[in-house]
Protein backbone atom coordinates (compact mmCIF):
# COMPACT_ATOMS: atom_id res chain seq x y z
CA UNK A 1 0.00 0.00 0.00
CA UNK A 2 1.16 3.41 -1.03
CA UNK A 3 1.90 5.93 1.89
CA UNK A 4 0.37 9.23 1.95
CA UNK A 5 3.48 11.08 0.56
CA UNK A 6 4.10 8.12 -2.11
CA UNK A 7 0.36 8.94 -3.04
CA UNK A 8 1.44 12.74 -3.28
CA UNK A 9 4.58 12.28 -5.27
CA UNK A 10 2.86 9.89 -7.40
CA UNK A 11 -0.05 12.80 -8.15
CA UNK A 12 2.82 15.27 -9.17
CA UNK A 13 4.70 12.70 -11.05
CA UNK A 14 2.30 11.83 -13.01
CA UNK A 15 1.03 14.76 -14.06
CA UNK A 16 4.32 15.92 -15.29
CA UNK A 17 5.55 12.83 -16.85
CA UNK A 18 2.63 11.11 -18.41
CA UNK A 19 4.97 8.80 -20.43
CA UNK A 20 5.75 6.97 -17.71
CA UNK A 21 2.86 3.99 -17.39
CA UNK A 22 4.34 1.04 -15.67
CA UNK A 23 5.09 0.23 -11.83
CA UNK A 24 8.89 0.02 -12.06
CA UNK A 25 9.35 3.52 -13.56
CA UNK A 26 6.71 5.13 -10.86
CA UNK A 27 8.92 3.39 -8.36
CA UNK A 28 11.94 4.29 -9.13
CA UNK A 29 10.59 8.18 -9.81
CA UNK A 30 9.18 7.95 -6.19
CA UNK A 31 12.43 7.13 -4.44
CA UNK A 32 14.66 9.41 -6.47
CA UNK A 33 11.81 12.05 -5.49
CA UNK A 34 12.35 11.25 -1.77
CA UNK A 35 15.80 11.43 -2.03
CA UNK A 36 15.96 14.87 -2.70
CA UNK A 37 13.32 15.88 0.14
CA UNK A 38 14.73 17.48 3.25
CA UNK A 39 14.29 14.87 6.23
CA UNK A 40 11.57 16.61 8.33
CA UNK A 41 9.35 16.67 4.77
CA UNK A 42 10.12 12.69 4.63
CA UNK A 43 9.51 11.91 8.25
CA UNK A 44 5.98 10.85 9.56
CA UNK A 45 7.34 10.05 12.71
CA UNK A 46 8.11 14.11 13.49
CA UNK A 47 5.58 16.24 12.39
CA UNK A 48 5.74 20.57 12.63
CA UNK A 49 4.99 21.83 15.45
CA UNK A 50 2.22 23.65 13.62
CA UNK A 51 -0.01 20.36 12.69
CA UNK A 52 -3.77 20.59 13.71
CA UNK A 53 -4.04 17.56 16.29
CA UNK A 54 -7.48 18.66 17.51
CA UNK A 55 -10.43 20.51 16.41
CA UNK A 56 -10.21 23.31 18.36
CA UNK A 57 -10.75 26.36 15.89
CA UNK A 58 -8.67 29.62 16.06
CA UNK A 59 -10.20 32.82 16.94
CA UNK A 60 -8.80 36.59 17.84
CA UNK A 61 -10.06 39.10 20.14
CA UNK A 62 -11.30 41.91 18.35
CA UNK A 63 -10.80 44.23 21.54
CA UNK A 64 -7.11 42.97 21.91
CA UNK A 65 -5.96 44.47 18.71
CA UNK A 66 -4.36 47.55 19.32
CA UNK A 67 -5.00 49.92 16.82
CA UNK A 68 -8.07 52.60 15.40
CA UNK A 69 -9.17 51.35 12.09
CA UNK A 70 -11.97 50.35 10.04
CA UNK A 71 -13.56 47.29 10.92
CA UNK A 72 -13.16 45.47 7.24
CA UNK A 73 -9.21 46.20 7.59
CA UNK A 74 -8.60 44.93 11.35
CA UNK A 75 -10.81 41.65 10.31
CA UNK A 76 -8.10 41.72 7.22
CA UNK A 77 -5.31 41.37 9.54
CA UNK A 78 -6.90 39.29 11.25
CA UNK A 79 -7.34 36.96 8.57
CA UNK A 80 -4.69 37.22 6.66
CA UNK A 81 -2.79 36.08 9.79
CA UNK A 82 -4.70 32.51 9.88
CA UNK A 83 -7.33 33.15 12.42
CA UNK A 84 -10.59 31.15 11.20
CA UNK A 85 -12.99 33.66 13.65
CA UNK A 86 -13.27 36.90 15.75
CA UNK A 87 -14.78 37.77 18.76
CA UNK A 88 -16.16 41.28 18.62
CA UNK A 89 -18.11 43.69 21.26
CA UNK A 90 -21.51 44.51 21.45
CA UNK A 91 -22.71 47.87 19.79
CA UNK A 92 -20.33 47.69 16.90
CA UNK A 93 -22.18 48.85 13.70
CA UNK A 94 -24.33 45.80 13.06
CA UNK A 95 -23.78 46.20 8.78
CA UNK A 96 -20.12 47.22 9.16
CA UNK A 97 -19.48 44.09 10.55
CA UNK A 98 -21.45 41.70 8.83
CA UNK A 99 -20.01 43.24 5.69
CA UNK A 100 -16.81 42.78 6.93
CA UNK A 101 -17.42 39.30 7.48
CA UNK A 102 -18.91 38.38 4.72
CA UNK A 103 -15.71 39.99 2.76
CA UNK A 104 -12.90 38.62 4.59
CA UNK A 105 -15.13 34.81 5.31
CA UNK A 106 -14.68 35.23 9.22
CA UNK A 107 -16.54 33.29 11.43
CA UNK A 108 -17.78 35.28 14.42
CA UNK A 109 -17.11 33.03 17.04
CA UNK A 110 -18.79 35.14 20.19
CA UNK A 111 -19.61 38.71 21.17
CA UNK A 112 -18.88 40.21 24.37
CA UNK A 113 -20.84 42.73 25.99
CA UNK A 114 -19.37 45.64 26.53
CA UNK A 115 -21.05 47.00 29.44
CA UNK A 116 -20.85 44.27 31.87
CA UNK A 117 -18.04 46.29 33.70
CA UNK A 118 -19.86 50.20 34.26
CA UNK A 119 -23.22 48.74 35.08
CA UNK A 120 -22.76 45.68 36.48
CA UNK A 121 -26.08 43.17 37.08
CA UNK A 122 -25.06 43.45 40.80
CA UNK A 123 -24.99 46.65 41.32
CA UNK A 124 -26.69 47.98 44.33
CA UNK A 125 -29.17 50.74 42.19
CA UNK A 126 -31.57 49.39 40.07
CA UNK A 127 -31.49 51.45 37.32
CA UNK A 128 -28.13 50.41 37.08
CA UNK A 129 -28.77 46.82 37.12
CA UNK A 130 -31.79 47.65 34.63
CA UNK A 131 -29.19 49.25 32.24
CA UNK A 132 -26.77 45.97 32.99
CA UNK A 133 -29.93 44.19 31.48
CA UNK A 134 -31.07 45.95 28.60
CA UNK A 135 -26.90 45.31 27.30
CA UNK A 136 -26.73 41.77 27.96
CA UNK A 137 -30.17 41.79 25.63
CA UNK A 138 -28.66 44.22 22.99
CA UNK A 139 -25.53 41.85 23.21
CA UNK A 140 -27.66 38.69 22.71
CA UNK A 141 -29.66 40.27 19.54
CA UNK A 142 -26.18 41.02 18.00
CA UNK A 143 -25.28 37.78 18.22
CA UNK A 144 -28.07 36.57 16.66
CA UNK A 145 -27.24 38.85 13.40
CA UNK A 146 -23.81 37.66 13.70
CA UNK A 147 -24.16 34.27 13.47
CA UNK A 148 -22.09 33.89 16.53
CA UNK A 149 -22.94 31.47 19.13
CA UNK A 150 -22.72 32.91 22.30
CA UNK A 151 -21.95 36.33 24.49
CA UNK A 152 -19.35 36.80 26.73
CA UNK A 153 -20.67 38.09 30.20
CA UNK A 154 -19.00 39.54 33.18
CA UNK A 155 -21.91 38.89 35.49
CA UNK A 156 -20.89 40.77 38.91
CA UNK A 157 -18.35 42.43 40.66
CA UNK A 158 -17.97 42.31 44.38
CA UNK A 159 -16.41 45.14 46.41
CA UNK A 160 -16.64 46.91 49.62
CA UNK A 161 -19.86 48.57 48.73
CA UNK A 162 -21.44 44.92 46.99
CA UNK A 163 -21.07 41.69 48.95
CA UNK A 164 -19.99 38.34 47.56
CA UNK A 165 -23.47 37.08 48.52
CA UNK A 166 -25.54 40.34 47.04
CA UNK A 167 -23.45 39.72 44.00
CA UNK A 168 -24.50 36.31 43.48
CA UNK A 169 -28.24 36.87 44.42
CA UNK A 170 -28.35 39.79 41.98
CA UNK A 171 -26.69 38.71 39.21
CA UNK A 172 -28.59 35.09 38.83
CA UNK A 173 -31.61 36.93 39.27
CA UNK A 174 -31.24 39.52 35.86
CA UNK A 175 -29.83 36.78 33.93
CA UNK A 176 -32.47 34.74 34.39
CA UNK A 177 -34.99 37.65 33.06
CA UNK A 178 -33.19 36.85 29.84
CA UNK A 179 -32.28 33.03 29.54
CA UNK A 180 -35.67 32.52 27.77
CA UNK A 181 -34.86 34.99 25.15
CA UNK A 182 -31.52 33.93 24.85
CA UNK A 183 -32.74 30.36 24.27
CA UNK A 184 -35.44 31.59 21.83
CA UNK A 185 -32.51 33.06 19.98
CA UNK A 186 -30.29 30.06 19.83
CA UNK A 187 -27.65 31.77 21.47
CA UNK A 188 -25.95 31.41 25.02
CA UNK A 189 -24.60 33.12 27.86
CA UNK A 190 -21.37 32.40 28.88
CA UNK A 191 -20.10 33.64 31.89
CA UNK A 192 -16.63 34.11 32.22
CA UNK A 193 -13.98 34.05 35.13
CA UNK A 194 -12.03 36.97 35.16
CA UNK A 195 -10.40 39.09 38.04
CA UNK A 196 -13.96 40.80 39.45
CA UNK A 197 -13.33 38.91 43.12
CA UNK A 198 -16.53 36.75 42.13
CA UNK A 199 -16.44 32.89 41.57
CA UNK A 200 -13.17 32.14 43.00
CA UNK A 201 -13.32 28.72 42.64
CA UNK A 202 -13.76 26.07 39.81
CA UNK A 203 -16.92 23.87 42.11
CA UNK A 204 -18.56 27.32 42.59
CA UNK A 205 -18.55 28.45 39.00
CA UNK A 206 -19.79 25.21 38.28
CA UNK A 207 -22.89 25.42 40.67
CA UNK A 208 -23.40 28.90 39.66
CA UNK A 209 -24.10 27.60 36.07
CA UNK A 210 -26.45 24.39 37.12
CA UNK A 211 -28.49 26.39 39.19
CA UNK A 212 -30.10 28.11 36.23
CA UNK A 213 -31.27 25.01 35.17
CA UNK A 214 -31.02 26.13 31.52
CA UNK A 215 -28.84 25.37 28.57
CA UNK A 216 -29.01 29.16 27.55
CA UNK A 217 -26.05 29.35 30.36
CA UNK A 218 -22.64 28.01 29.86
CA UNK A 219 -18.80 29.24 30.86
CA UNK A 220 -16.56 30.86 28.31
CA UNK A 221 -13.43 29.86 30.06
CA UNK A 222 -10.19 32.35 30.31
CA UNK A 223 -7.40 30.22 30.77
CA UNK A 224 -4.72 33.06 31.66
CA UNK A 225 -6.93 34.53 34.17
CA UNK A 226 -6.73 31.30 36.33
CA UNK A 227 -3.00 31.07 37.32
CA UNK A 228 -3.02 34.21 39.34
CA UNK A 229 -4.67 31.94 42.36
CA UNK A 230 -4.83 28.29 40.62
CA UNK A 231 -4.34 25.46 37.80
CA UNK A 232 -6.41 25.78 34.62
CA UNK A 233 -5.95 22.13 34.15
CA UNK A 234 -8.57 21.38 37.15
CA UNK A 235 -10.91 24.09 36.45
CA UNK A 236 -10.99 22.47 33.05
CA UNK A 237 -11.89 18.95 34.23
CA UNK A 238 -14.50 20.42 37.31
CA UNK A 239 -16.41 22.60 34.53
CA UNK A 240 -16.34 19.58 31.75
CA UNK A 241 -19.13 20.37 29.51
CA UNK A 242 -19.82 23.74 31.12
CA UNK A 243 -17.38 25.31 28.82
CA UNK A 244 -18.54 26.91 25.61
CA UNK A 245 -15.67 29.12 24.57
CA UNK A 246 -11.89 29.21 25.82
CA UNK A 247 -9.99 32.62 26.29
CA UNK A 248 -6.12 31.40 25.16
CA UNK A 249 -4.45 33.72 27.67
CA UNK A 250 -0.48 33.46 29.19
CA UNK A 251 0.34 34.22 32.51
CA UNK A 252 3.89 34.61 34.47
CA UNK A 253 4.07 34.40 37.73
CA UNK A 254 7.59 35.62 37.71
CA UNK A 255 6.87 38.86 35.62
CA UNK A 256 3.84 39.60 38.48
CA UNK A 257 6.11 39.25 41.34
CA UNK A 258 9.06 41.02 39.82
CA UNK A 259 6.94 43.43 38.19
CA UNK A 260 3.41 44.10 39.74
CA UNK A 261 -0.16 42.09 38.78
CA UNK A 262 -0.94 42.99 35.75
CA UNK A 263 2.43 42.79 34.02
CA UNK A 264 2.33 38.96 34.61
CA UNK A 265 0.04 39.09 31.30
CA UNK A 266 3.22 40.61 29.43
CA UNK A 267 4.45 37.55 28.59
CA UNK A 268 4.70 35.60 25.26
CA UNK A 269 2.88 32.52 24.85
CA UNK A 270 4.57 29.16 25.79
CA UNK A 271 6.86 31.26 27.94
CA UNK A 272 4.84 31.89 30.84
CA UNK A 273 3.73 29.46 33.60
CA UNK A 274 0.60 28.12 31.56
CA UNK A 275 0.87 24.06 31.81
CA UNK A 276 -0.45 24.21 28.26
CA UNK A 277 0.12 20.19 27.56
CA UNK A 278 -1.52 19.58 30.98
CA UNK A 279 -4.91 22.29 29.69
CA UNK A 280 -4.57 20.29 26.47
CA UNK A 281 -5.10 17.14 28.24
CA UNK A 282 -7.81 18.06 30.42
CA UNK A 283 -9.92 19.86 27.48
CA UNK A 284 -9.11 15.92 25.56
CA UNK A 285 -10.94 14.64 28.54
CA UNK A 286 -13.69 16.86 28.71
CA UNK A 287 -14.61 16.24 24.38
CA UNK A 288 -13.93 20.11 24.09
CA UNK A 289 -14.25 21.12 20.36
CA UNK A 290 -14.93 24.65 20.37
CA UNK A 291 -13.58 28.42 19.95
CA UNK A 292 -9.93 28.82 21.35
CA UNK A 293 -9.63 32.80 21.13
CA UNK A 294 -6.67 34.46 21.67
CA UNK A 295 -6.54 37.38 24.06
CA UNK A 296 -2.70 38.62 23.71
CA UNK A 297 -1.22 41.10 26.45
CA UNK A 298 1.95 40.86 24.76
CA UNK A 299 2.47 43.28 21.89
CA UNK A 300 6.45 43.51 21.84
CA UNK A 301 7.92 46.87 20.51
CA UNK A 302 9.62 47.24 17.32
CA UNK A 303 7.30 44.56 15.83
CA UNK A 304 4.38 45.30 13.20
CA UNK A 305 1.01 44.32 13.60
CA UNK A 306 0.59 41.73 10.98
CA UNK A 307 3.76 40.62 12.06
CA UNK A 308 2.79 39.96 15.71
CA UNK A 309 -0.53 38.64 14.48
CA UNK A 310 0.99 36.13 12.78
CA UNK A 311 3.20 35.09 15.69
CA UNK A 312 -0.10 34.65 17.69
CA UNK A 313 -1.63 32.94 15.43
CA UNK A 314 1.42 30.44 15.28
CA UNK A 315 1.50 30.33 19.04
CA UNK A 316 -2.05 29.50 19.11
CA UNK A 317 -1.14 26.02 16.15
CA UNK A 318 1.49 25.23 18.91
CA UNK A 319 -0.44 25.36 21.92
CA UNK A 320 -3.29 23.29 20.36
CA UNK A 321 -0.67 20.72 18.76
CA UNK A 322 0.75 19.85 22.24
Amino acid sequence: MLTFRAKRVYLAFMTTAKDVTTRRQFLKASALAAVALPPLARSQETPPATARKRQIKKGMMYGSVPGSMPVLEKFKLIRQAGFEGVEVNSGMNQEEVLQARDATGLVIASVVDTVHWQESLADPNPAVRQAGLEGLTAALHDCKAYGASSVLLVPAVVNQQVSYDEAYRRSAAEIRKVTGLAGQLGVKIAVENVWNQFLLSPLEAARYVDEFHSPAVAWHFDVGNVINTGWPEQWIRILGARIHKLHIKEFSRKKRDQEGLWKGFEVEYLEGDNNWPAVMKALDETGYRGWGTAEPAYWPSGVDLPTRLGQVSRKLDEIFAL
